[in-house]
Protein backbone atom coordinates (compact mmCIF):
# COMPACT_ATOMS: atom_id res chain seq x y z
CA UNK A 1 0.00 0.00 0.00
CA UNK A 2 1.29 3.20 -0.53
CA UNK A 3 2.04 6.08 1.73
CA UNK A 4 -0.73 8.42 1.14
CA UNK A 5 0.94 12.06 1.59
CA UNK A 6 -0.24 15.45 2.44
CA UNK A 7 -0.32 15.60 -1.56
CA UNK A 8 -3.58 13.49 -1.36
CA UNK A 9 -5.53 16.51 -0.05
CA UNK A 10 -4.00 18.80 -3.14
CA UNK A 11 -4.83 15.99 -5.82
CA UNK A 12 -8.10 16.00 -4.58
CA UNK A 13 -8.97 19.44 -4.55
CA UNK A 14 -7.40 20.07 -8.27
CA UNK A 15 -8.83 17.40 -9.65
CA UNK A 16 -12.03 17.92 -8.01
CA UNK A 17 -12.44 20.81 -9.94
CA UNK A 18 -12.73 18.96 -13.03
CA UNK A 19 -15.81 17.26 -12.26
CA UNK A 20 -17.94 20.46 -12.05
CA UNK A 21 -16.74 21.94 -15.94
CA UNK A 22 -19.29 21.14 -18.32
CA UNK A 23 -18.53 19.52 -21.67
CA UNK A 24 -19.31 21.45 -24.83
CA UNK A 25 -20.72 18.64 -27.10
CA UNK A 26 -22.43 15.50 -25.85
CA UNK A 27 -24.00 14.09 -22.70
CA UNK A 28 -20.70 13.41 -21.10
CA UNK A 29 -19.64 14.10 -17.30
CA UNK A 30 -16.30 13.77 -15.38
CA UNK A 31 -16.43 11.39 -12.68
CA UNK A 32 -13.24 11.03 -10.24
CA UNK A 33 -12.24 7.93 -8.65
CA UNK A 34 -10.15 8.36 -5.61
CA UNK A 35 -8.36 5.17 -4.23
CA UNK A 36 -6.71 7.22 -1.41
CA UNK A 37 -5.27 4.41 0.69
CA UNK A 38 -3.73 3.26 -2.30
CA UNK A 39 -3.19 6.54 -3.59
CA UNK A 40 -5.04 6.60 -6.56
CA UNK A 41 -6.63 9.64 -7.83
CA UNK A 42 -8.38 9.27 -11.77
CA UNK A 43 -10.29 11.33 -13.54
CA UNK A 44 -13.06 9.80 -16.26
CA UNK A 45 -14.53 11.32 -18.96
CA UNK A 46 -17.90 8.59 -19.12
CA UNK A 47 -21.28 9.15 -21.31
CA UNK A 48 -22.49 9.53 -24.75
CA UNK A 49 -21.23 11.46 -27.95
CA UNK A 50 -23.70 11.30 -30.63
CA UNK A 51 -23.96 7.61 -30.96
CA UNK A 52 -20.52 7.03 -29.69
CA UNK A 53 -19.80 5.43 -25.52
CA UNK A 54 -17.06 7.76 -24.18
CA UNK A 55 -15.48 5.93 -21.06
CA UNK A 56 -11.86 7.69 -21.65
CA UNK A 57 -9.11 8.61 -18.72
CA UNK A 58 -9.01 12.24 -18.21
CA UNK A 59 -6.00 12.35 -15.52
CA UNK A 60 -4.08 9.50 -13.53
CA UNK A 61 -2.25 10.04 -10.59
CA UNK A 62 -0.49 7.48 -8.17
CA UNK A 63 1.74 8.21 -4.91
CA UNK A 64 4.97 6.84 -4.89
CA UNK A 65 6.98 7.00 -2.65
CA UNK A 66 5.66 10.52 -1.67
CA UNK A 67 5.81 11.44 -5.34
CA UNK A 68 3.00 12.55 -7.56
CA UNK A 69 3.08 10.20 -10.80
CA UNK A 70 1.24 11.36 -13.04
CA UNK A 71 0.35 8.55 -15.20
CA UNK A 72 -1.43 10.12 -18.28
CA UNK A 73 -2.76 13.44 -18.23
CA UNK A 74 -5.58 14.58 -21.32
CA UNK A 75 -6.65 17.75 -19.82
CA UNK A 76 -6.05 21.00 -21.80
CA UNK A 77 -3.16 23.03 -19.97
CA UNK A 78 -2.21 19.97 -17.96
CA UNK A 79 -2.33 19.34 -14.24
CA UNK A 80 1.25 19.54 -13.13
CA UNK A 81 1.04 23.49 -12.91
CA UNK A 82 -1.78 23.30 -11.26
CA UNK A 83 -0.76 20.50 -8.78
CA UNK A 84 2.86 23.14 -8.72
CA UNK A 85 0.56 26.46 -7.66
CA UNK A 86 -1.13 24.68 -5.20
CA UNK A 87 1.64 23.83 -2.99
CA UNK A 88 3.44 20.44 -4.59
CA UNK A 89 6.87 20.85 -5.18
CA UNK A 90 8.01 20.25 -9.03
CA UNK A 91 10.79 18.08 -7.68
CA UNK A 92 7.57 15.59 -6.23
CA UNK A 93 6.09 15.33 -9.56
CA UNK A 94 6.70 12.89 -11.81
CA UNK A 95 5.58 13.47 -15.68
CA UNK A 96 5.30 9.54 -15.84
CA UNK A 97 3.61 9.61 -19.50
CA UNK A 98 6.84 11.11 -20.99
CA UNK A 99 10.13 8.89 -21.11
CA UNK A 100 12.82 8.85 -18.71
CA UNK A 101 15.07 10.54 -21.67
CA UNK A 102 12.36 13.33 -22.15
CA UNK A 103 11.38 13.69 -17.92
CA UNK A 104 15.21 15.16 -17.60
CA UNK A 105 14.48 18.20 -20.04
CA UNK A 106 11.17 19.24 -18.15
CA UNK A 107 10.77 21.11 -14.86
CA UNK A 108 9.76 18.25 -12.48
CA UNK A 109 11.60 15.62 -11.41
CA UNK A 110 12.45 12.48 -13.35
CA UNK A 111 12.01 9.98 -10.91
Amino acid sequence: MAAVTPYADIVERVLDTYTSVPYAHGDLTCEAVFDRPRGRFVLMTLGWDDEERVHHPLAHIDIIDGKLWIQTDNTEHGVAPELAQAGVAKSDIVLAFRPPEIRKHTEYAVT
